[in-house]
C-alpha cells in the first residue's frame, strides 16, 4: 500500500509539471507586494527558473486576485495567512518530498511561522531576505505606491497597536514590538510574541524550527524601511529604550534557547548575510552568487 501511495504521489507530481531533479522553492512576498509582480516576485521566479532548469517555483498568492493578495499583506490576520499557506503547501503534490522557502521582508517571518507550525511537507532551508524576526518599532518609509496606506498604519499603531481590534485586522501590528511596552507586547501580540516564544515554550515550535538544514538571514546594511534593521538578524532594541540595539546572541531568546536558535547556531545552521543597499535592493549578480547556492 505504501508503495502504491508513493507511486500515486509521483504520478500527481509529474502531471503537475514537477521536476524530480531539483528541490522545489516556495516564495512569499512582502508588504504591499503580490505573488506575481513582474518587477519583484515574478522576476525572482523567472531568474531562479533560468538558473535551475526544471525547478518548480511556487510564489504564494493569498486571495483570489493579485489586488486581494496585495491588500491581504496589510489587512488579513497573519495567523490566518499562515494557516492558508500551510493548507496550500499540504495540498501541492510537487512539495511532498520537501521544499526550500524564501521570504521577502514580512514574508520571511511568515515562512518561519510555517516552519514552526506546519512540518509537513518539510521545509528544508529557510532564506529570509529582510525579514523582521524580532518585529519592528517603526516604518520610516513604505514600499512603492503604498505610502498613503502606511501613513494610516503609522497613525493606527501610535493610537493602539496592542488593542484587540488592531491586532486582529492590521498585519503590521501583529509584528509591532514596542521595547518601551514589553509587557503589553508579550500579552497582546497575537502573532510575533507567539512564534518567538514570549509567553512560554512550545516545544513543537522549537523542534520543527531546529529541523531546518539552514536558516539564512539577510540584512540590508543601508535599510531605511525596517526599524531597527538588526531585526533582520534576529536582534532588537535593548528592553526599556529605543536607541541601543543588541545582537541575537545577547537576547534572552538566544541565551535561554527558547526557540532552539542557540543550538542551531552551534550546529552551523544559522547563516547571517549582509548586503549593501536599502530594503530589498540587491543585484542579480549578488543573488546568483550568494543566495542561489542554498537552492541547489
Amino acid at each position: 500500500m505504501a508503495a502504491l501511495r508513493v507511486a500515486g504521489l509521483a504520478l500527481l507530481a509529474l502531471r503537475a509539471g514537477c521536476a524530480a531533479a531539483a528541490v522545489p522553492l516556495v516564495i512569499w512576498h512582502g508588504m504591499g507586494d503580490s505573488c506575481c509582480n513582474p518587477q519583484s516576485m515574478g522576476y525572482i521566479k523567472k531568474i531562479v527558473e533560468n538558473k535551475i532548469p526544471g525547478i518548480y517555483v511556487l510564489s504564494l498568492k493569498i486571495g483570489s486576485s493579485l489586488i486581494q493578495d496585495m491588500e491581504n499583506s496589510f489587512f488579513m490576520n497573519a495567523n490566518d495567512q499562515v494557516k492558508e499557506v500551510c493548507s496550500q503547501l499540504a495540498k501541492d503534490p510537487c512539495l511532498k518530498g520537501g521544499y526550500n522557502a524564501m521570504g521577502f521582508s514580512q514574508g520571511g517571518q511568515f515562512l518561519r511561522a510555517v516552519a514552526q507550525r506546519c512540518p509537513f511537507p518539510p521545509m528544508l532551508n529557510l532564506i529570509s531576505i529582510g525579514g523582521q524576526h524580532q518585529g519592528v518599532y517603526g516604518f520610516p518609509r513604505c514600499p512603492g505606491e503604498s505610502s498613503h496606506i502606511c501613513d494610516w498604519i503609522r497613525k493606527t499603531l501610535d493610537l493602539g497597536a496592542y488593542t484587540a481590534a488592531v491586532q486582529e485586522h492590521l498585519v503590521q501590528a501583529e509584528y509591532w514590538h514596542d521595547p518601551l511596552k514589553e509587557e503589553d507586547y508579550r500579552k497582546n501580540s497575537i502573532f510575533l510574541a507567539d512564534i518567538n516564544q514570549e509567553r512560554g515554550i512550545n516545544e513543537t515550535y522549537k523542534k520543527n524550527l531546529m529541523a531546518l538544514k539552514k536558516f539564512v538571514m539577510v540584512k540590508f546594511l543601508n535599510d531605511t524601511m525596517v526599524d531597527p534593521p538588526i531585526s533582520e538578524w534576529f536582534g532588537f532594541y535593548k528592553s526599556g529604550q529605543a536607541k541601543e540595539t543588541i545582537p541575537l546572541r545577547e537576547t534572552s531568546l538566544y541565551t535561554e534557547d527558547r526557540l532552539g536558535l542557540q543550538e542551531m547556531d552551534k550546529a552551523g545552521k544559522l547563516v547571517f548575510l549582509g548586503v549593501k543597499g536599502d530594503h530589498l535592493h540587491f543585484s542579480e549578480e549578488w543573488f546568483y552568487t550568494t543566495i542561489l547556492p542554498f537552492l541547489q
